[in-house]
Order: C-alpha cells, then structure tokens, then sequence
C-alpha cells in the first residue's frame, strides 16, 4: 500500500524560481518554447515561456505539442480498460486477436542472420506487451548494427524517432513485423517501445474499433482531453509547435517537423500507441488526475483503482532488469509498470520513490507522485538527444519538489 496524505500546497516563493530556472534554457539555439504545469491537489501552477515556432508567436498554455513517448500510458490505459471488461486476459496468449505473432521464431544472436533462430518456448501474452516483455523493441545501438535492426528499417515498422508519415496501416504494419523474428524469448527481457505499437493494434481488435476512435470516444471525450489526438485539426495549427532536434553531424538546431504541413498535419495511417499523440498541458493534467484519484476524474470512472494500481507498479523481475535496461544503471533506480517508469530508489530531488511516469524524446516529461499527491508535466518543442533528460527537464522536476510546502 502507497501511504498518502493531506498536502499543503507549495511555497509560493520558492514556486517563483521554477520561471528563472526554465527561462534559462529558451533561447537562440537552445529550446524554443516550453509549457510547464505542476499541480497539487487542487494547486495549479503554470510556465509558459518562448514562441510555438524560431520567430514564431508566443507559446500558451493551450499550446499543442507532440508528447511522443508519453504516449504509452495512455495505450495502456486503454488496454486495462479492456482487461476489465474480460475482453482481455493479462496471461493469455496474443494469437487469436493477432494471429500474425503466432508460432514466433527467436533469433539466437540478437546480432545474428535473421535465419538463424530457435522456437519461442512460449506465445506472446498481453502483460507481455504492457510490460515490454514480448521479445522485440529497441536497441540502444546505430539502426545498421544488427541484420534485426536493418530488416525493421526496410518494413518501415517505424521503430525509431517519431515519423508518423512512414508505417503503413495497422493491418498492413503487423504482417510486416510478423515477418520477423523476435530478438529474444518472450518473458526475458525488457525491450523498449514496439509492445505499446503492438498494443494499440490489440486494442483496436479487441474494441471492434479503430484504436483512435477508441481512444477519443472512452478516454479523450468522458475526460474533455479535446487537443489530443494521432494528428491536428486544421483549425488548431496555429496553437501547434514546429519540433526541433539537435543536428547529430553539426550539432546544430534544425527542424524535426513543421507545424503548418507536417507530419501531424494529417492523420496517420498508423496511430501510434507508443509514441504518436499531440497534447497540451491541461489534457495531461485530467489524465494525471484520473489516475492519481484511482481512476475516476470528478466522480465519473474511467479505471478501477485495482488498475492503476497495476500500471503504477514495478511488474519487472529481478532477473528481466538485471538482463535489460535503457542505460546500464536504469533499472537499479527504477522498475517498469504498464507503459510507465516506477522509481523505486530515490537518487534525485524531482524523483522520489512511488512516482510515475514517463519522458517523450521529442522534448517532454511526465510523472505523477501518489505519496505527495504531485503532478508534473513539461512539454518543450526541442527533441532530447539521448535516453538521459535534458537540463531543462531536470531543472523542471528539481524546481517542483523545493518548492513544496511540507
């Protein structure tokens, strides 16, 4: 049981430094705009500093912007829906909804030919997928490295920075990954990102419905979460944020993906359950809040508490962390719940242990703390440059947690 308790707000003036702090990094060459919520209970302090685009207006706090990775809550919010409807079971196996991932084959080298493997000892489960266990994800090395990571390029299964324009239709998307092997037993390891892809195409075949018709009409909608979504609206543009990244030959901030005529423009073929959605900070904030109150968001529920108990929960072994990991010491800090990290070690101020949450490379962090009853969202329009979070994100969670009252 997670102990809570009565919070007392925050101290307004130390609350004041978190502007000076985020200011600090909005510039020429830097992040170009940022919108910075924290909340607790019903305590709702807001940043927004620099422009949606380089010259560009001023950001807002109804500002849209790509969460990426942040994503993958959502996906699994969803799927636990589902679950709770006993349209889904946690331990059973994927292949009658998802016959293309029956009968995998594993590779015997992660590194090896793509015909060298063995069978998988076991199918493919749905808490496989909500725990990145199912056998196949990213890798922390160059996309050429392995013939695996080649293979997943060449299908435009789109398991890399966010690209909407390039996978195909889900039900053309999961036939390609079929044609794969996975790159380890199902249960072994922890392997970032593709279950939540994998998830949103469960959820679309077991609903009866597309996975964003899903999303908009049992989470989106009951929540009022109206700028989220796979891409955006042409009457909303203009509250939209061009995406930046760091050149990786130059080091130079280019553009990643224009607002007006990019690749959220439009909606996708695929909607991405790993990292697809835009949102604004107060669309977050309604998520946040459904589940920090155990599910429910002013008296309707939308989750049982028993569910997000689960998502919010470490749900890796000992021995999948000591065999996985984003960097070589992830796992001795955290554990992986569904679609979120868990802190389980505190080694940082903004971090404290029970909180979770998750970072979306395209430049955002969000994390709920069920202790202390915080909430923290940051959304910046500058793409992170490795799996570690920018200063602008840390200096974010360091100003929220000073700032409390008790």
């Amino acid at each position: 049981m997670i102990p809570t308790g009565h919070s007392k707000g925050f101290v307004k003036a130390r609350l004041d430094q978190m502007h000076a702090a985020l200011a600090q990094h909005v510039g020429p060459d830097a992040v170009p705009g940022l919108v910075a919520l924290v909340a607790r209970d019903d305590e709702v302090h807001v940043e927004a500093i620099g422009d949606r685009a380089v010259d560009g207006a001023p950001v807002a706090r109804d500002t849209v912007f790509r969460v990426a990775s942040m994503t993958k809550a959502v996906t699994a919010v969803a799927a636990l829906m589902l679950v709770e409807e006993c349209r889904l079971r946690l331990d059973d196996p994927v292949d009658e909804l998802l016959p293309e991932l029956a009968n995998r084959r594993v590779l015997r080298r992660v590194d090896g030919p793509l015909d060298d493997t063995v069978p998988a000892h076991r199918p493919i489960t749905v808490r496989d997928l909500l725990t990145f266990t199912m056998g196949t994800g990213l890798l922390l090395v160059p996309p050429d490295s392995y013939p695996i990571l080649q293979a997943m390029t060449v299908l435009d299964l789109g398991q890399g920075t966010p690209r909407p324009g390039i996978p195909p239709e889900p039900d053309e998307w999961l036939p390609r990954l079929g044609t794969l092997p996975l790159m380890h037993q199902p249960g072994e390891r922890w392997l970032y990102n593709t279950g939540s892809d994998v998830l949103g195409v469960l959820v679309a075949r077991a609903s009866g419905q597309p996975f964003e018709q899903f999303l908009r009409e049992r989470l989106f909608e009951p929540l009022g979460m109206g700028s989220t979504g796979f891409s955006v609206a042409p009457d909303r543009l203009a509250r939209f944020t061009t995406c930046y990244w760091t050149d990786p030959t130059t080091g130079e901030r280019v553009v990643y993906d224009e607002a007006a005529g990019g690749e959220w423009a439009t909606p996708p073929a695929f909607p991405s359950g790993a990292a697809g959605l835009v949102s604004t900070v107060d669309d977050f904030l309604a998520f946040s809040r459904m589940l920090l109150d155990g599910g429910r968001l002013d008296g309707e529920r939308i989750l049982s508490r028993a569910s997000v108990a689960l998502l919010s929960s470490d749900q890796l072994t000992p021995e999948q962390k000591a065999a996985s990991g984003l960097s070589p010491d992830f796992f001795a800090t955290h554990g992986w719940g569904y679609g979120v990290r868990v802190v389980t070690r505190q080694t940082e101020i903004g971090h404290p242990v029970h909180q979770y949450g998750w970072n979306g490379g395209l430049g955002s962090s969000w994390a709920i703390d069920p202790v202390d009853r915080v909430i923290g969202i940051i959304l910046t329009s500058r793409a992170f440059t490795s799996p570690t979070a920018p200063p602008v994100v840390q200096d974010f969670w360091t100003s929220a947690y000073q700032a409390l009252a008790d």
